[in-house]
């Protein structure tokens, strides 16, 4: 493809004498020749150009009023400017190399020095372009990969909220509404974008210690017997082990890669398990400071646990139980209600109630009789059979 030139000039004796020194140069550069500053800007505007030549001084727009406008636009920005200023504008050449020309002329125009500038600056236009066409690509590139990465790490989200429901059956669908219950909660608050993807995604594991559990405690049908309460709260410290402390897988990959390894030096620093790993720890802490296991009070509970607290309890109460049959909303609520100020945070109930519309959708949506994703089992039936 031919070069793109744009030459200008209110003069158009001078305009005429450009056309004639470059006329040995059409077969490989295509020039557009106008004679003011505001033709050469709607020229710019229509189509891209890879060096322009132009006068300074011209009535209305003049060279340095449109050197400023390529520069605010960012098609325009990196296009070369060759200025064509007289001998004696020592201050306009000074302020129009300021302004970004990439060259100067003096007039009168010599044939070889014009040449030579436009042949730099198509050669600088082009370097830009591959320079910027190789930027776009590793970007693309980037994104692409991050893109991946996000979406590994949700996998691995939902798998890990996958355990939770598969450990105790009967909560079917409750750990999805724990989260979105607890996203209506911070977005009724007014919290930030990024404080509430968080929760949605980390909410999910917030009983997640439930598998250190033994069974004869989390399927026991009824009240639980002496000391199997306070067995049954350990499930927030082994929550917490489970998403914020070192594995021996981890050791093991460690000194595979070697001590040099960013992930030794560093450690894999992750701050959604951090937030899932404090909901885990401290859901169950109270606002009066009864809670377990660390009896928390107050503002020293974690912001995402206060409301993780009230969007769980809200869900187990109008949920089918081993120990329980579900309430009436109704009541429910009222249960909510008079635990304000003692189990609850009064600012959280209020956001609560702001987004019960939503909640009450959301528990629709997601009711244990609801089968969010297909079921594998009689995929998996299938394709033992015809292994057979």
């Amino acid at each position: 493809m031919k070069s793109q030139i744009l030459l200008v000039d209110d003069d158009q004796p001078v305009l005429d004498s450009l056309r004639r020194m470059l006329r040995s140069q059409r077969g490989i550069w295509s020039m557009t020749y106008v004679d003011s500053g505001e033709a050469a800007w709607q020229r710019m505007l229509a189509k891209e150009f890879d060096a322009v030549v132009c006068d300074i001084k011209m009535p209305g727009l003049n060279g340095l009023e449109l050197l400023q406008r390529m520069a605010r636009l960012e098609r325009t920005a990196n296009t070369p400017v060759v200025m064509l200023t007289g001998l004696a504008d020592h201050t306009l050449k000074r302020r129009a190399l300021d302004l970004g020309a990439t060259d100067l002329l003096n007039k009168p125009v010599e044939p070889e020095d014009l040449l030579a500038r436009l042949r730099n600056a198509v050669q600088i236009k082009s370097y830009q372009d591959e320079l910027q066409a190789a930027n776009d690509s590793l970007e693309r590139k980037v994104q692409e990969r991050t893109e991946e990465l996000f979406h590994s790490r949700l996998d691995i989200i939902w798998r890990l909220a996958k355990v939770a429901e598969h450990r105790e059956a009967e909560t079917g669908n409750h750990v999805i509404r724990v989260g979105c219950n607890s996203r209506l909660i911070a977005e009724a608050m007014g919290r930030k974008r990024g404080f509430v993807e968080t929760l949605f995604l980390a909410a999910p594991l917030h009983d997640i210690g439930k598998i250190g559990i033994p069974d004869s405690i989390l399927l026991k049908r009824g009240a639980l017997g002496p000391g199997q309460g306070a067995k049954l709260q350990e499930h927030c410290v082994i929550g917490a082990r489970i998403l914020r402390e070192d594995s021996k897988v981890r050791t093991a990959f460690q000194e595979w890669r070697g001590a040099d390894s960013r992930s030794v030096t560093r450690g894999f620093d992750n701050p959604f398990l951090e937030t899932a790993a404090s909901i885990a720890l401290t859901h169950h802490e109270k606002w009066d400071g009864t809670g377990y296991p660390r009896r928390l009070a107050g503002e020293q509970i974690p912001a995402e646990s206060r409301i993780v607290a009230i969007a769980d309890m809200f869900d187990v109460l109008t949920s089918c139980r081993s120990n329980q049959e579900p309430y009436p909303q109704r009541k429910a609520l009222e249960i909510i209600r008079d635990a304000v100020g003692s189990h609850f945070e009064p600012t959280v109930y209020e956001a609560f109630v702001a987004a019960l519309p939503a909640i009450r959708a959301a528990q629709e949506r997601f009711a244990d009789s609801v089968e969010v994703v297909p079921r594998t089992e009689q995929y998996w039936e299938t394709e033992y059979a015809t292994s057979r």
